[in-house]
């Protein structure tokens, strides 16, 4: 048993017990004693190093600034003593949510479902056929696009880049009409909607945003191909056999695009260590240059190159995954028809083969499922298009498995990072390029028009 001293004048005394890291210590102190001097008190006794908080029974922690008679302490009562762990209150969700670490990653999962679910919502709405849902589903979705590229809140970048998503949807449902020759100019004004929106949250953003800049220029390409046809008065099969084809190239120079070294960026070691007497040598012997870049130039390089080709491969997925059945099914002709398959197979195939180059994760698994969009569509066309028969379908899908089982042998046996393999790839896939290349001829039309002029 020990006594707090304490300079007060106060009579009345509380006895009160104290656990904590070196055991129980049964203090008798005034009422006007704070948690503070009783903890002073404690760490004296115990010799302990360090002054502990004290709280109460419950977990309730004692305010330094209040007497134990005031802070309803009473004789007899339990004190513990810790090292400044104590329950924390109680807070709204809201705070909580204000609190909260941000997460990139959940974010971006997030903002890819909205964007899928106001594509969805916008397809709905324009072929509902009723105005009033019409009316209410292009009013939401502009007001998400709008919001979305505030630069305001958490997690701006990831709201910026689904809000053109959201732009699109909008123009979708707002200019759709039945008719297979308005398609082109209904998706071109989509596109531009969603450039221009990407424009907006562009120049109202703080720093860089490469993902605008992947929204604007494959806006203005895919608005450019399809209007290209609407204007002069073509037929729609011309601009989906270009987005087809832009697309494929698309994964050939979206690297060395991203990948771009300013010269101011570069630090020449052999200028920067002439001197006076350096000056005077004219003939070095040769040496080769020493040219560093900076660390942090270069985090930022990796950083925009990384998510500038994630963004060119999602623009690539989603336009093959657009095109490919938009051209299988506008050939009717059996020539148009028979390069349009060869055009969809083609660019498939050489996406896959392209997706092997690729060292970013994401980028790959997204350019494989490019590629496999446009297989997919093409096998979905051979079984249920025109010209299916059951002997057709049962050779494409025998090929098909046969192909699969190779793809699995050569990846069992990690053929693909052998040398021999890589030059096959390439091989392969400058092969798939031309051959597209041609079947885009025939596929636009263009090969059987002078056909015709010539016949």
């Amino acid at each position: 048993m020990s006594d707090v001293a304490m300079p007060s004048s106060a009579g009345a005394t509380i006895a009160v017990s104290v656990h904590g890291p070196a055991g129980v210590l049964d203090l008798v102190v005034p009422t006007g004693a704070t948690s503070v001097d009783v903890a002073r008190e404690y760490a004296k006794q115990a010799d302990v190093a360090a002054i502990p908080l004290l709280q109460t029974a419950l977990g309730e922690r004692l305010n330094a600034s209040v007497s134990l008679g005031e802070a309803g302490v009473q004789a007899g009562d339990v004190l513990v003593a810790t090292s400044g762990v104590h329950r924390p209150r109680k807070v709204t969700l809201r705070e909580a949510a204000k609190n909260a670490p941000e997460s990139p990653e959940l974010a971006s999962m997030i903002a890819t479902i909205a964007a899928l679910v106001a594509a969805l919502a916008g397809w709905y709405a324009g072929r509902a056929g009723e105005d009033t849902i019409r009316t209410v589903t292009v009013g939401v979705l502009l007001a998400c696009a709008l919001v979305g590229v505030l630069p305001v809140g958490r997690h701006t970048r990831q709201r910026a880049a689904a809000a053109p998503a959201f732009a699109a949807a909008a123009a979708f449902a707002a200019l759709y009409e039945p008719g297979v020759h308005l398609l082109p100019a209904i998706l071109g004004a989509s596109a531009i909607s969603a450039a221009v929106v990407a424009g907006i949250g562009r120049a109202m953003s703080v720093g860089t945003d490469e993902i605008s800049t992947v929204w604007i220029a494959s806006g203005l390409t895919f608005f450019a191909c399809c209007a290209l046809s609407a204007l002069l008065g073509w037929d729609a099969r011309i601009s989906w056999t270009l987005l087809v084809f832009l697309s494929m190239m698309a994964a050939r120079f979206a690297p060395s695009l991203a990948v771009d070294v300013p010269d101011e960026a570069l630090l020449d070691l052999d200028r920067l260590a002439v001197t006076a007497w350096s000056a005077r040598d004219g003939h070095r012997g040769g040496r080769r240059g020493r040219i560093v870049v900076a660390s942090d130039a270069m985090e930022r390089l990796v950083h925009r190159a990384s998510r500038l080709v994630t963004g060119a491969s999602v623009a690539i997925l989603v336009t093959v995954t657009v095109a490919s059945p938009l051209l299988l099914h506008a050939a009717h002709i059996d020539l148009d028809r028979i390069g349009a398959r060869c055009l969809v197979f083609f660019a498939g195939c050489s996406l896959l083969l392209a997706a092997r180059s690729y060292r970013h994760a994401a980028a790959r698994a997204l350019l494989r499922l490019a590629g496999l969009a446009a297989l997919a569509s093409l096998s979905v066309h051979l079984v249920v298009g025109p010209g299916a028969g059951h002997l057709g379908t049962f050779f494409y899908v025998v090929v098909a498995l046969g192909l699969v089982a190779l793809a699995a042998a050569v990846a069992t046996g990690r053929g693909w990072r052998s040398v021999w393999w890589s030059r096959r790839a390439e091989v392969a896939e400058s092969l798939c390029g031309s051959f597209a290349f041609a079947a885009a001829v025939v596929a636009a039309g263009v090969f059987r028009r002078l056909w015709e002029m010539t016949s």
